[in-house]
């Protein structure tokens, strides 16, 4: 080999290595979502936070891939460093004491209360008239403050899921639920006609985001996800995948 192609040699190796040694993949987990996030029965994981996810990790040069855990053991992962991304929360104080989140949202929801047909609920937004209300709540949600300002009035039900809840509401074990619209209406049109039925006013309006470990190396990550994400919104790739699957951006 001649002295010009043995200096040349490391060079070569380090534009063919360097890129490859430099790009990651990301752990991003979540509860099952309707239409945010959720599994196959042949184990591909689908919805508006994967589609997310894919595109703006390929922007980065990165890869991703995705478990699905109930919600509140996904939270800890992230929380502990020991998951990526979190997919879907809402941002609240208390959750920023844990969480980095991204700067934009990718959805939003309406959080509304349930009710069974012919129970007599007088609800005008004034959380004193639910006094003695067992009103049932999904473990590990947050509904916004002034859900919060007025659970002293109600009696508080934490239930697993929304399915558990729904079943306790025909029931009659809870006489409201209080749930999002995009995680509920599709369960709500399952169950015989008549059964369920929302109420309004709505109780709030959330965003939900990406969250990431409050750690520097994910604060990095999380700066160049943003700037990914900022190209995914303004080129309308967002707006397309949203109009895709059914969901409300802010």
């Amino acid at each position: 080999m001649s002295r010009y192609l043995r200096m040349l040699c490391p060079v070569l190796l380090c534009l063919v290595v360097v890129p490859f040694a430099s790009a990651r993949e990301w752990l991003a987990v979540g509860a099952e979502f309707p239409r945010l996030f959720g599994q196959t029965l042949d184990g591909r994981f689908i919805g508006l936070g994967p589609d997310v996810l894919r595109e703006v990790a390929q922007r980065m040069g990165d890869s991703v891939r995705f478990e699905v855990y109930p919600w509140a053991r996904a939270q800890k992962m992230v929380a502990q460093g020991r998951a990526d991304i979190l997919i879907g929360p809402y941002r609240t104080p208390e959750r920023e004491q844990h969480f980095l989140f991204s700067q934009h949202a990718f959805y939003r929801d309406r959080i509304v209360f349930y009710a069974r047909d012919g129970v007599d609920v007088d609800w005008k937004g004034d959380y004193a008239t639910l006094a003695g209300r067992r009103v049932g709540i999904i473990r590990g949600w947050t509904y916004g403050p002034h859900f919060d300002e007025g659970r002293e009035a109600m009696d508080l039900h934490s239930i697993e899921s929304v399915d558990n809840a729904l079943r306790m509401l025909v029931l009659g074990r809870i006489d409201l639920l209080a749930s999002n619209e995009r995680n509920t209406r599709p369960r709500i049109e399952a169950l015989e006609r008549g059964t369920v039925h929302q109420l309004l006013p709505i109780i709030d309006i959330q965003d939900g985001y990406f969250a990431f470990p409050r750690t520097e190396d994910h604060a990095a990550l999380r700066a160049d996800f943003d700037r990914a994400f900022a190209s995914l919104i303004s080129d309308g790739r967002l707006d397309e995948m949203a109009t895709r699957h059914g969901v409300t951006i802010p």
